[in-house]
């Protein structure tokens, strides 16, 4: 058998190689050692890298089309968004300032971009208020701010990123905190995706896996592991709350252009409309007594008298 893995095609070989590794190719492939735990584990790890990269890419791709066919971010929290798209984004510049292989941090790449697809479409479909400034004066100042953040952990020195690498504990928190409690109060998720979160579930089980075989960052690791508690909230929330309509909009009347018409407007202009009252020979009473309409008064009507007929 070693024969046969020993001359496999130089393309087959070479991506191995580029893969695991010259010594565990050998070991593994070309040897079959399959004692060779420690090759084990690291294959096992590049693996999995190499899968949760790939799950990454499309992770959030349901939960933007949940958005764009319902036209709306019902149940979506907003600062949940912000805050969970700036932990990805310092995440993914800490790891590549510091040279990690791209199999252990290669989906926030992804994960930064869907999330700020996700970000702005929270803006673009949210009530309208007459308060507020425009949705294409707030998508704007979104990308701006996007494009922004990104230069600035491009630049910034070493230190300063690893400061904020740890403050991506509290904003993993902040971020998942602001979407539980809204599920929790109007008891449903809304067009919160299964997929996603469950993928999240996965994906941070995995990350906790090839950070401590490849890294042995603790920093990286304590942050996919609160990043696992608190998917696991949510993935609960879903599971009780499946099939449930928002409390406060379970009454609500079908789409209208675009916008979900609340029974409490409705009832707001039912308070203003006219009250039909019916005359009393509609209801079995006596009519009422008809008066003539006088004709228009001339200067020859003989001291100016009113002029009235009765009519029976």
């Amino acid at each position: 058998m070693t024969a046969i893995t020993r001359n496999l095609p130089w393309f087959i070989r070479d991506l191995g190689v580029s893969i695991v590794g010259k010594e565990c190719y050998t070991s593994l492939i070309e040897n079959l050692d399959i004692g060779d735990v420690q090759c084990i584990k690291y294959s096992l790890s590049k693996g999995l890298g190499i899968g949760i990269v790939v799950g990454g890419s499309i992770m959030k791709v349901p939960q933007v089309l949940l958005i764009l066919n319902a036209r709306s971010a019902r149940g979506l929290s907003l600062p949940a968004y912000i805050l969970e798209t700036l932990s990805y984004a310092i995440t993914l510049a800490y790891s590549f300032r510091n040279g990690f292989p791209f199999s252990t941090y290669g989906e926030n790449f992804f994960l930064t971009i869907q999330n700020a697809v996700i970000t702005l479409l929270i803006i673009a479909y949210a009530p309208v208020s007459s308060s507020s400034s425009s949705k294409g004066t707030k998508i704007a100042a979104g990308i701006v701010a996007t494009a922004a953040s990104s230069a600035v952990l491009y630049a910034l020195p070493q230190n300063t990123l690893s400061l904020l690498q740890l403050s991506t504990l509290p904003l993993s928190l902040f971020s998942k905190l602001p979407q539980i409690r809204q599920n929790s109060r109007s008891q449903s998720t809304g067009q919160l995706s299964a997929f996603a979160v469950i993928s999240q579930i996965a994906g941070c089980i995995a990350r906790l896996f090839t950070t401590a075989t490849e890294t042995g960052d603790t920093l990286v690791a304590a942050g996919f592991g609160l990043a696992l508690l608190l998917n696991l909230v949510l993935g609960a929330q879903l599971w009780m709350y499946w099939g449930q309509s928002d409390v406060d909009s379970k009454d609500a009347y079908p789409l209208r252009n675009g916008h979900i018409a609340h029974e409490k407007k409705f009832e707001e202009d039912e308070k203003h409309a006219p009250v039909y009252e019916p005359a009393p020979w509609q209801t079995g009473g006596a009519q009422p007594r008809r008066v003539g309409t006088p004709p228009p008064r001339s200067s020859s009507a003989a001291g100016g008298r009113k002029w009235a007929r009765k009519v029976d």
